[in-house]
């Protein structure tokens, strides 16, 4: 795909700051502009990758970050990495609060501590005002009731690691949520966003090698042929999408 035909598209979720980009990131961004993805969101999962996360955001033109605890780290959370979260989290190139949520497939955390550390980073975002990025994977129930309780819909947010069906990605659009392709046909375009997960989960095509943001173009691509909608007007409405969502330009 050619950068004249192809339309900006805005990478909700990557991990640019990982060890795996760390020879080669001037490359991998510079095939994703390529390939017309120029907006990033690179993802904090603790406090280390958090500060990485910002510190990269701080010094590449197009790359914010979050801050955020993963669950499956949640037990590894005391005071000081909820002191340093909040910190990190208020500073200028942090948009939104994570990756949070559960994830009671793998349950390398308690869910009793997985409950209670998304609880207070939703406190968190809500007192920020920032959108929440949810890691939801066999725990759709337990995830909505607490997002019901929390009152965050108001600030929007995306549903990562979306494993449901329509009936819950119904209940989701509460938030702008990135659904499965069998999903894809039925979230309104204005409440859809895309994302890679670089350099985890790489498309077809490219199993077993290293996922980059260049790839998202071929996601948009996909989406847009679910959809039955030109990948022309279907792209930049995502991006606008993960623009409003995240206050940027």
């Amino acid at each position: 795909m050619s950068p004249v035909s192809a339309p900006e598209l805005f990478d909700t979720h990557a991990h640019l700051h990982f060890s795996e980009f760390g020879d080669d990131l001037s490359a991998v961004l510079e095939r994703a502009r390529a390939a017309g993805v120029r907006r990033f969101v690179t993802i904090g999962t603790d406090v280390e990758t958090t500060t990485a996360a910002v510190a990269l955001a701080g010094c590449e033109e197009g790359v914010w970050a979050s801050a955020g605890i993963h669950p499956h780290d949640a037990a590894e959370a005391d005071e000081a990495a909820f002191a340093a979260i909040e910190r990190l989290a208020g500073t200028p190139r942090v948009v939104a609060i994570g990756e949070i949520g559960l994830d009671f497939f793998r349950n390398l955390s308690p869910r009793d501590v997985q409950e209670r550390t998304f609880r207070r980073l939703l406190d968190l975002a809500r007192r920020l005002g920032k959108p929440v990025l949810v890691h939801c994977r066999d725990a759709h129930a337990e995830t909505l009731a607490i997002l019901d309780q929390a009152g965050v819909g108001e600030l929007g947010g995306i549903m990562h690691c979306f494993s449901g069906d329509v009936p819950i990605a119904r209940r989701c659009l509460d938030l702008n949520a990135r659904s499965l392709p069998e999903v894809a046909r039925f979230v309104p375009a204005d409440r859809l966003v895309i994302e890679t997960d670089c350099p985890f989960l790489p498309p077809q095509g490219h199993r077993g090698t290293r996922n980059e943001p260049a790839y998202l173009a071929l996601t948009a691509a996909r989406v847009a042929e679910l959809r039955g909608e030109p990948l022309a007007t279907l792209g930049p409405r995502l991006s606008d999408n993960a623009r409003r969502l995240f206050h940027v330009s």
